[in-house]
């Protein structure tokens, strides 16, 4: 999915929204989905990651050009990210 694709999914997703046709956790569900999907087709030399393990890290995905950048970035976001790992989005 690209950048214009993402923001018009986003952009409908809201429009329903708005029309009452879904709730607000149902919206952020959606516009959550819409951003993993983004994210995990991205192209270009950054890969998405995802964070690993007990602490705030846990879950948080970032676009990085290898797993130690994105490992930093990771770390760089939350305050107490904890023990983690990062692994690709496939």
């Amino acid at each position: 999915m690209d950048r214009i694709s993402a923001l018009r999914n986003v952009e409908d997703a809201l429009a329903a929204f708005e029309r009452g046709d879904c709730s607000l956790s149902e919206l952020e569900a959606d516009v959550r989905a819409i951003l993993r999907t983004y994210a995990a087709d991205f192209e270009g030399d950054l890969r998405a990651y995802r964070a690993s393990g007990a602490g705030s890290a846990d879950g948080l995905v970032v676009l990085a050009a290898s797993a130690p950048e994105a490992r930093d970035r990771v770390a760089a976001l939350v305050d107490e990210p904890g023990d983690f790992t990062v692994s690709p989005v496939e």
